[in-house]
């Protein structure tokens, strides 16, 4: 199951039993869902709602800890798209999926437990380098082999087109 709680949030469309689903042993994973029902498709921000909202949804402060949450975030996405023998955690033999987050920067101090400070207090500008299969995507928050402005240009041409569909 992938739990969106930003979409859930959005829509209003509930509140997912994570505690219950979670001790019934279910696969839960975390996602963004997409762009009509999440604006910015940003997982620390997900991975941060979805930790928080378990808890006040359970009123159990101890339901979906960090180490969980992340879990959910990474390997259990990747088994609920039934990838995780290729993707979701570093393994040998496995994609090499991989960010580089700096915990040096003045807005994650101080650091006491890392996984804590990650879905607590992590956020996407604190990814400096991103590697896909490999390959480096993201160099010191530069994007590798990919065309920026083509990727803007594209975003605002289906901005336009989006905008001109008529509304009931």
């Amino acid at each position: 199951m992938v739990h969106c709680p930003q979409s859930n949030l959005k829509l209003a469309s509930g509140f997912c039993p994570v505690g219950n689903l979670l001790s019934a042993g279910v696969n839960l994973a975390i996602g963004t869902d997409g762009c009509a029902s999440n604006n910015d498709l940003d997982m620390f921000d997900e991975l941060r709602t979805a930790a928080l909202l378990a808890k006040a949804v359970s009123a159990d402060a101890t339901v979906f800890k960090a180490g969980q949450a992340l879990h959910a975030a990474t390997l259990a996405g990747a088994r609920a798209m039934g990838l995780e023998q290729h993707i979701g955690s570093l393994e040998p033999g496995k994609q090499a999926d991989i960010i580089a987050i700096d915990l040096d920067r003045i807005e994650a101090a101080p650091v006491y437990d890392v996984v804590s400070q990650l879905v607590y207090a992590g956020a996407r500008h604190w990814v400096g380098d991103v590697w896909i299969a490999g390959r480096a995507k993201m160099l010191k928050r530069e994007l590798q082999d990919m065309d920026q402005e083509r990727i803007l240009s594209t975003a605002r041409r289906w901005q336009k087109t989006i905008r001109e569909i008529p509304r009931p």
